[in-house]
C-alpha cells in the first residue's frame, strides 16, 4: 500500500459522507453572527467585576460554542484560514481566563475589544459563497492541500529514514497506521456530524487530546531517530540490528506517529469538505475535481521529497529528519493545549507579552508555553550528549 492508495480509498467515502449530509445548512452569515456576539459581549463585559467572574467566563465560554461554533462560522473560518480560527479561539480563551481569575474590569474590556475588532475584520471581509466551479475547486484543492501536507511530512519522513535504513520491509507499518488513522477520521466525522451530534466541548477536547498524544509520539520518535542515526553513522554492524530495533516496539512507535499525524487532520478535512459541500447547491464536479488535484499534488510532493532525501548526505538528512518532527511535536503541543482549555479541560493563565505565533503553535497561557517547555528543555541537554559523544568517537578515531 503506498500513499497513491491511501488517497484513493479515502476519496469515495469523503464525497459519499458530504453528499450524505448536502442539506447542510447554507454558508453562515457572519455579519449577523458577529453583530449577536458583540451585542451580547458588550453587556457581559459591562456587568463583569471580580466577584462574578465565572459567571462572566461561562457565558463567554457560551457565546465561543454556541454562537461562534454552533453557527458555523469557526468551522467556515478554519476551512479557509486555520491560523486566523486559532487566534480567535486563543482570545475567547484569554477573556475566559482573565475573568476566572477575577482580573479587572479593564483588563477584560480591553481582551473584549480586541476580539470584537478582529471579528468585525473578518465579518467585513467575508467573501460571498463560492457557488461557482472554479471557486468551489480552489476551495477543494486547498483544503486537502493545506491539511494534508503536515501529515505527508511526517509519513514521508518515516518512510525514508526506514528505506535509508535499509528497513524497507517495515515501510508497510507506516502506511497501516495512515490507513487505520483516515478511517478512523471518517467514523469520526461521521459520528460528529450524523450519530451524535457532537459538538462543542467535546469536539475541542478530542482534537486536543490527539494533538498532545501526536506530540508525544513524535518528541520520542525524534530523538529515537537521533540515537539510530548516530548509530548508523558510526557503527559498522547498524544493518544487522534494525531490523531487530525495530520489530521489539519502534515499529509500532513509527505507524502510531503516522496514525496520529493523519487523524489529527483527517476528522477535519471530512468536516471541511462538509462545510463547503453546503455551499456547493448540489455541484460535485468542483469538488471532485479539487479533491483529486490537490492528491495529485500531495503524491508529487511526496515523491520529490523522497528523492530529494536520498540526496541528502545521511547526516543532514537525519537531522533534518528529526528537526522536523521535533518542530511538528512542539507545534502540536501548543495546539493541543488551546484545544484542551476551549474544552474547559485545562485552565487558563493569561500571560503578558507573548505573541501569538500560529505556525509555532505559541499562545500566551501559562499551560500552552509549558507544555511547549517541556519539549524544548531536554533539546540543549541531547545536543550536548550527541556533541560529546561526536567528540569521543572522533577522538577514538584518531588514536586508531
Amino acid at each position: 500500500m503506498s500513499l497513491r492508495w491511501l488517497l484513493l480509498i479515502w476519496l469515495v467515502p469523503v464525497l459519499c459522507f458530504g453528499a450524505e449530509n448536502a442539506s447542510s445548512p447554507s454558508a453562515p452569515d457572519f455579519q449577523r453572527i458577529v453583530a449577536e456576539l458583540t451585542d451580547q459581549g458588550d453587556r457581559l463585559v459591562a456587568g463583569y467585576s471580580a466577584e462574578n467572574g465565572m459567571d462572566t467566563a461561562d457565558a463567554f465560554s457560551g457565546l465561543y460554542f454556541d454562537i461562534f461554533e454552533g453557527s458555523g462560522m469557526e468551522a467556515a473560518v478554519g476551512m479557509r484560514d486555520p491560523g486566523l480560527k486559532s487566534e480567535l479561539e486563543s482570545r475567547f480563551g484569554k477573556i475566559i481566563g482573565l475573568a476566572t481569575r477575577g482580573r479587572t474590569q479593564d483588563e477584560v474590556a480591553t481582551a473584549w475589544q480586541q476580539l470584537s475588532n478582529q471579528l468585525r475584520q473578518v465579518a467585513d471581509a467575508q467573501q460571498p459563497p463560492a457557488v461557482n466551479f472554479w471557486g468551489l475547486l480552489v476551495q477543494a484543492f486547498l483544503i486537502l492541500l493545506r491539511e494534508g501536507f503536515e501529515a505527508m511530512l511526517v509519513i514521508t519522513a518515516l518512510v525514508a529514514y526506514l528505506r535509508r535504513q535499509e528497513a524497507s520491509n517495515q515501510v508497510r507499518v507506516v502506511y497501516q497506521g495512515a490507513f487505520w488513522a483516515l478511517l478512523a477520521s471518517l467514523v469520526t466525522a461521521w459520528l460528529f456530524s450524523v450519530v451524535l451530534q457532537v459538538s462543542g466541548a467535546g469536539r475541542e477536547a478530542l482534537e486536543g487530546v490527539t494533538m498532545l498524544l501526536a506530540a508525544a509520539v513524535l518528541f520520542y520518535v525524534s530523538y529515537w531517530l537521533i540515537s539510530k542515526s548516530e548509530a548508523a553513522r558510526w557503527q559498522a554492524f547498524i544493518h544487522a540490528q534494525i531490523n531487530n530495533a525495530l520489530s521489539k516496539g519502534s515499529a509500532f512507535a513509527l505507524g502510531l506517529a503516522a496514525f496520529l499525524a493523519v487523524y489529527r487532520e483527517g476528522a477535519e478535512t471530512v468536516l471541511f469538505y462538509q462545510a463547503l459541500s453546503s455551499e456547493s447547491n448540489g455541484q460535485w464536479w468542483p469538488l471532485l475535481a479539487g479533491f483529486g488535484l490537490a492528491a495529485a499534488a500531495l503524491l508529487i510532493l511526496f515523491r520529490v521529497m523522497q528523492a530529494a532525501s536520498f540526496r541528502l548526505p545521511i547526516g543532514l538528512f537525519f537531522t533534518l529528519t528529526a528537526v522536523l518532527l521535533y518542530y511538528l511535536a512542539v507545534t502540536f503541543a501548543g495546539n493541543g493545549v488551546l484545544e484542551l482549555q476551549e474544552a474547559g479541560w485545562v485552565a487558563i493563565t493569561p500571560v503578558d507579552g507573548v505573541a501569538r505565533i500560529g505556525w509555532l503553535g505559541v499562545y500566551p497561557t501559562v499551560e500552552s508555553l509549558s507544555a511547549q517547555l517541556l519539549l524544548l528543555i531536554p533539546l540543549p541537554l541531547a545536543i550536548a550528549w550527541w556533541w560529546t559523544r561526536r567528540r569521543r568517537r572522533a577522538l577514538a578515531g584518531a588514536r586508531v
